[in-house]
């Protein structure tokens, strides 16, 4: 599927579920109401096992394709990318993460990895958000971050940019640099985005993930706040999910 087709005329605003839990709550529990937040306001929640399981994921899939099957969510499995195509294939999530997709492995082992990636896209009809020097990232593949970006294309349906880390700014430049490189290929921030900075932000890409800042604390540790939602709806403001 392609990025979109299944965004359709807007850019996406795409809300991080951490997969925390607190205060006699369980991860499922809270992640419900997080992902209410997300869909009250127009963002597309992305499920991923930062500081929850993969089981966890699941749960929450689960619930989501019993609740909201009608809705655009995500999923990223981290480390394990086959594990995130069997959930989103199993609970109709309709798109996945998958933190580098090209740059992060030695040449040999690249070229199996990029054959893994084609047989699985064309076996699931789900669109692919893909990093490149991604944050935590190392860079093994001895090609320029050009060579890299152009590989990296053909094997999902969105880039990813970001900057050094989580909860850290993606640099404008490097996301205009990809940018000059991509085309009319589409090219999402990752990271670091802000109530400050959201409204820049789309300016330069085809849309954003954003996590930490929503968050009550603006720590990724945090929960999402609805407040904060709210204040950056009424910066970017989306149709509803």
């Amino acid at each position: 599927m392609e990025f979109k087709r299944l965004f359709i005329e807007k850019k996406p605003i795409i809300g991080m579920i951490h997969l925390n839990s607190a205060h006699g709550e369980t991860v499922l529990e809270r992640a419900k109401k997080e992902i209410e937040i997300y869909f009250q306001y127009g963002i597309y929640p992305l499920v991923e096992n930062y500081f929850g399981s993969a089981d966890d994921c699941e749960e929450v899939l689960k619930w989501l394709k019993e609740n909201h099957k009608e809705k655009i969510y995500g999923i990223n499995i981290l480390g394990n990318y086959h594990k995130a195509f069997e959930l989103a294939k199993r609970y109709d999530a309709k798109f996945i993460q998958i933190d580098s997709v090209c740059g992060h492995l030695q040449p040999d082992d690249d070229e199996e990895y990029g054959m893994s990636l084609e047989r699985l896209r064309k076996e699931n009809d789900i669109v692919l958000l893909g990093g490149v020097r991604f944050k935590y990232c190392n860079v093994l593949s001895g090609r320029s971050v050009e060579e890299d970006l152009r590989i990296g294309m053909t094997r999902c349906d969105a880039i990813v940019c970001t900057g050094t880390g989580t909860g850290c700014a993606t640099p404008f430049d490097k996301v205009d640099m990809f940018k000059s490189v991509l085309g009319d290929f589409p090219v999402i921030t990752g990271a670091g985005v802000t109530l400050e900075t959201a409204k820049e932000t789309m300016e330069h890409c085809d849309g954003f993930i954003i996590g930490s800042w929503l968050k009550h604390t603006h720590m990724d540790t945090g929960f999402v706040s609805e407040d904060n939602v709210h204040k950056l709806y009424d910066i970017v403001g989306n149709k509803k999910a």
